[in-house]
């Protein structure tokens, strides 16, 4: 089996989610079918084949939450010491060599990537050529625009 890498945070989000489908979703739903079926015909009864929809939903999502739990890695990147190197679940701040543009980026399992936060996947072009690298190095990430260098200025363990 493959484990999938994941990060604290990216674990603490997945848990608060399944945590609520199970608590709060899932009782809901079991009322609203409930109710549903007091009003008579189910053959005919809308309000009961949208409630045993969303229980479809519900259930599928709770089934695919726990299955990533289950296959993930779980990387507490605090508790690796600073060596300079990208690697999962490390911050790293790079420079466009030839617009000077600085950019950082976390790079995060492919469930918690978000580009507008500053979290790219470990899959993404510009994590798979960030990764192994250090401080000072120049890395050519290969994009679909064309061929793009960023030097490496910082990396973190946040």
């Amino acid at each position: 089996m493959n484990r999938v890498p994941m990060t604290l945070a990216g674990e603490a989000t997945l848990k608060a989610e399944l945590d609520r489908l199970k608590k709060v979703e899932r009782p809901a739903i079991v009322k609203a079918i409930a109710e549903a079926r007091e009003h008579g015909d189910l053959k005919e009864n809308a309000e009961y084949h949208a409630a045993r929809e969303q229980q479809g939903f519900c259930e599928g999502r709770i089934q695919e939450i726990e299955g990533k739990l289950a296959d993930s890695q779980v990387i507490d990147i605090s508790a690796i010491p600073e060596s300079g190197k990208v690697i999962f679940g490390a911050t790293a701040t790079i420079i466009n060599v030839d617009t000077d543009e600085e950019v950082t980026y976390q790079i995060v399992g492919e469930d918690e990537a978000d580009v507008k936060v500053g979290k790219i996947s470990i899959t993404s072009p510009i994590a798979r050529a960030l990764i192994g690298k250090e401080v000072g190095d120049v890395v050519v990430v290969h994009a679909p625009s064309g061929n793009i260098e960023y030097e490496i200025d910082t990396v973190k363990h946040v």
